[in-house]
């Protein structure tokens, strides 16, 4: 079994961050380890706060992994809020150099809570980036990272280019936040491919963003290329999404076992 690791903050209430990556894992029939970088007050309704791990205890766990563990065939990374936690991380995987490194670029929860503190910003893109097999930003993180609008496809190749020229080797910008289709394209430094996405009439979105980089994660651990790898995750978030769950009074989360659940025989829908 391929075993993949995901290092990033904790959702208490269980439709995003780590637990998100840990189920993605296992709905890849991967085996999933975590890192936590931080510990969140969070529901369906919003982030209301946050304490992030003392740096050496993240150093520890992924030294806990990596001195155990025969092989880790990929690693996620996900929210990352402070300058002292992307140093800790980043010479931790210059140390380890796994093969396949996930970097999603978590910045701003749904309710608007900054998840990785403004003034970090500088560290993810000049230490974490380069490091990136593939680099997830949304629409709102991309603009960050480039500090130009982005509001349509060709701007979104644009801001691709400009991510790519920071060091990521592949760069996949999702267009969930476009006015139209959620449509995403990733850039490997040569070619842009274009992936057509539908949009379903939900609310229940929490975790898409984890959701849909530890699926790629898992997917370059069984030895897919990075489009295949890119192009499965996305079939993947699109059945979660479609199939999402009405759970707490705000923004839902996906349904991340839903084809296993419908194997079963269980009803979610």
């Amino acid at each position: 079994m391929k075993k993949v690791l995901t290092i990033a903050g904790s959702d208490c209430s269980g439709g995003a961050g780590i637990q998100a990556d840990l189920k993605t894992f296992s709905a890849h029939g991967t085996y999933g380890m975590s890192v936590i970088t931080a510990v969140t007050v969070q529901n369906t309704q919003g982030v209301f706060g946050c304490q992030d791990i003392d740096p050496d205890i993240i150093a520890g766990q992924i030294d806990a992994i990596f001195t155990d563990i025969d092989h880790v065939d990929a690693v996620k990374v996900g929210m990352v809020s402070k300058i002292e936690t992307i140093n800790v991380i980043a010479d931790k995987l210059e140390q380890y150099k796994p093969h396949n490194v996930v970097i999603d670029p978590v910045m701003i929860s749904k309710s608007g809570f900054d998840l990785l503190k403004p003034e970090a910003k500088d560290a993810l893109i000049s230490r974490l980036i380069p490091l990136a097999t593939v680099l997830t930003p949304n629409l709102p993180e991309a603009e960050v990272i480039t500090g130009m609008k982005i509001d349509n496809l060709s701007s979104m190749k644009e801001a691709g280019e400009k991510i790519y020229a920071m060091g990521a080797k592949n760069v996949f910008v999702k267009g969930g936040h476009l006015s139209d289709d959620a449509t995403d394209i990733l850039f490997d430094g040569k070619n842009i491919i274009t992936l057509p996405g539908k949009r379903f009439n939900t609310k229940n979105t929490h975790g898409t963003g984890c959701t849909i980089s530890s699926a790629i994660a898992a997917n370059l651990a069984k030895g897919l290329s990075v489009e295949e790898a890119v192009k499965e995750a996305k079939r993947y978030i699109t059945v979660a999404i479609e199939h999402s769950f009405s759970i707490g009074k705000g923004v839902g989360p996906t349904n991340h076992f839903y084809e296993l659940y419908k194997k079963a025989g269980i009803e979610t829908d």
